[in-house]
C-alpha cells in the first residue's frame, strides 16, 4: 500500500475524529487539520474514488477496510513515536510535532526496533 503522505494524514485524521465524534464530516476534518473546505472536499473525493473511505448520503465519512488499515498503522506510529520521544526527554509539544512528520517516512523495520526498545525499557 503506497499512498501519498497527505492521504495518510487525512485517513489518520478521520480515524482520530471517529474516536471523538459520533459522525465525521468534511467540516470536522477542515477544523481539525486547519484546511480549506475545497481542499478537504477534493481529498475526500479522491479517497472515496480509491476506495479508502465511504461517504453516506448525509455526508458522514467512514473508513473502509483498506483506509482503516492505513489509518491504524499511521496512528499507532504517531502515538508510539510521541511516547518514545517524550521518554527521551523531548517536550510533549515537540515530540508530537516530530512524530507527525516521522510517522509517514519511517521504515517498518526501524519502527519495530523502536517498539522493541520501548518494551525492553518498561
Amino acid at each position: 500500500m503506497n499512498i501519498q503522505e497527505s492521504a495518510e494524514m487525512y485517513l489518520e485524521t478521520i480515524q482520530v475524529l471517529s474516536e471523538q465524534l459520533e459522525h465525521v464530516r468534511s467540516i470536522d476534518i477542515c477544523h481539525k487539520m486547519n484546511f480549506s473546505k475545497p481542499s478537504v472536499s477534493r481529498a475526500m473525493k479522491n479517497l472515496k474514488a480509491e476506495d479508502y473511505i465511504d461517504i453516506s448520503d448525509e455526508g458522514y465519512i467512514t473508513l473502509k477496510e483498506k483506509g482503516f488499515a492505513i489509518a491504524n498503522k499511521i496512528y499507532e506510529r504517531h502515538k508510539a513515536l510521541t511516547s518514545f520521544f517524550v521518554t527521551l526527554g523531548v517536550s510533549p509539544e515537540t515530540a508530537e510535532e516530530d512524530a507527525c512528520r516521522i510517522e509517514h517516512v519511517i521504515s517498518d523495520e526501524t519502527f519495530e526496533k523502536i517498539k522493541e526498545k520501548m518494551k525492553s525499557c518498561d
